[in-house]
């Protein structure tokens, strides 16, 4: 049971991409700092808590993900980006996985002074180009919150792993009431496209929230996930 517990814990913080939306308003609320606290399931069952903590110092941004599974797995990505005239700015990103003894980590460098992005995973180093608007797997979140309460979504994000640029997709599905533990909330119901048929990964958004996702689940076969707000606070 732990290896499927230790896959869903990455999932969890590789799908944070996709906390993106379209909204009931329009009035535009500039990124601040807050923390959200989830409660984690794994195919129906309670097993552990996981946090979102947006935090800066002057225009330097951190942004963090970081879960925990009973006490034998647990996984965490750290973004640190700057942020102007509404656009993220990567600078660096990792992430770190734990399940009993076995650790696993993986590091994102942006530069684009040089137009590389160097990575490593394991012992596996990588360098590909660096193209302008280039984001990482958490603080993509945040950039498409803020288009949404500015612009309006593009129709892709190119989002930086170990191996390449890759873009992403967002569907609108409508919107839903959503009860968490705590409140309930009217919210933006988002699907992320998967080339994956036998996968499905869905979001809800509160635009009372700032948009923050105060839901998101994410099947992939007979495997299932889910996050469920329990606090928050700016």
């Amino acid at each position: 049971m732990a290896k499927p517990i230790f896959k869903t814990l990455s999932l969890a913080t590789s799908l944070s991409t996709a906390l993106l939306m379209v909204g009931f308003s329009n009035t535009a609320l500039a990124m601040s700092p807050f923390q959200a606290n989830y409660q984690f399931s794994y195919n129906g069952k309670n097993m552990g808590t996981a946090t979102r903590v947006l935090s800066k110092t002057g225009n330097n941004w951190t942004y963090v993900f970081s879960a925990t599974a009973a006490a034998i797995a647990s996984a965490s990505e750290t973004s640190r980006f700057s942020f102007n005239n509404g656009q993220i700015a990567s600078n660096s990103f990792s992430r770190t996985s734990k399940i009993l003894i076995h650790n696993d980590t993986m590091t994102i460098n942006f530069n684009p002074s040089t137009k590389t992005i160097n990575t490593k995973k394991k012992d596996k180093v990588r360098s590909f180009e660096w193209k302008a608007g280039a984001l990482d797997e958490l603080n993509a979140e945040l950039q498409v919150r803020e288009d949404l309460k500015g612009s309006g979504l593009k129709s892709t994000y190119l989002i930086a792993d170990a191996k390449g640029l890759d873009a992403r997709r967002f569907v609108k599905q409508g919107t839903e009431s959503i009860k968490t533990p705590f409140g309930t909330y009217n919210t933006v119901k988002v699907v992320l496209s998967h080339d994956n048929k036998a996968k499905s990964s869905t979001f809800w958004l509160a635009p009372q929230l700032d948009y923050l996702p105060v839901k998101m689940a994410h099947q992939d076969d007979k495997t299932s996930y889910s996050l469920l707000l329990t606090g928050y606070k700016k």
